[in-house]
């Protein structure tokens, strides 16, 4: 009878056994995504604490130091992160990107009218850019006008931009929102400058408010779509120089791991 009874017992035990073994293995797996959590709240908090005093202090002005005492956090952890200052730059950069196009998924038919598209697209990065507004200042400005230390970088990621344009350009080309012989490159160029220049205004005051400027750079956009001239102007372009700087491009583009 004893022996009976712990046979019985026998498989509660190992069920026992295996109920734990199973918990500890879970537990093993979830280790992996906390740490992965946890590393996105120190890169956020890095990013938090960049915006933060680069906009009161200036890029230049800001070190390493300042900014893992806003984060707080080590400076040695920051360098587990970013390397310089310039890559904690670049990483706005990234997210711009990711951000925009994200949002032009989300919120924008892919067969929209061209003009719609461009607009998505520079008001995406309009709310972007000037969610803290002296960065934003800082950012425009860094990224236009790229430091030696950050130009290579800049170069991939304008090849991710670009590519990602050039697509809704080529596919209005082909629904006939542009002329057959547009070079794509020089038209995602343009609609750029006009967002530039339309971002100017909002920092310099004449448009009071973002409904103004996305006005305007709608105004800029469309006269750009409708053409200026009364006729086409009879030139032929520098197709060397044209294929110079495409080239350029899509060898960055190729380049990019």
């Amino acid at each position: 009878m004893g022996r009976l009874v712990c046979d019985t017992n026998i498989p509660e035990k190992r069920q026992r056994r295996v109920s734990t073994h199973r918990k500890a293995t879970d537990g093993e797996r979830t280790m992996p995504g906390i740490r992965a959590q946890k590393k996105r709240q120190t890169r956020k908090a890095i990013l938090q604490a960049a915006v933060q005093l680069f906009s009161e202090k200036g890029f230049d002005g800001t070190s390493i130091a300042e900014l893992a005492r806003a984060a707080k956090i080590g400076k040695g952890t920051i360098y587990s992160y970013f390397q310089t200052k310039q890559e904690i730059f670049l990483a706005f950069c990234e997210e711009e990107i990711d951000f925009v196009f994200n949002r032009l998924a989300e919120q924008t038919d892919p067969d929209a009218p061209l003009l719609e598209q461009i607009m998505a697209l520079s008001m995406a990065q309009f709310d972007f850019v000037t969610r803290n507004r002296e960065f934003g200042r800082i950012y425009a400005r860094e990224t236009t006008f790229p430091k030696e230390q950050t130009a290579e970088k800049c170069r991939d990621l304008d090849s991710s931009y670009l590519s990602r344009v050039t697509s809704i350009l080529e596919r209005a080309r082909q629904k006939g929102e542009l002329r057959g012989d547009s070079h794509l490159l020089l038209a995602v160029a343009h609609f750029h400058a006009l967002y530039l220049l339309a971002l100017s205004a909002w920092y310099s005051g004449y448009a009071e408010s973002r409904e103004e400027m996305e006005g305007f750079l709608r105004e800029l956009c469309l006269q750009a779509l409708n053409g200026l001239a009364d006729r086409p102007l009879d030139y032929e372009p520098d197709r060397e120089l044209l294929e110079k700087f495409t080239r350029l491009f899509q060898d960055t583009e190729d380049d990019t791991p």
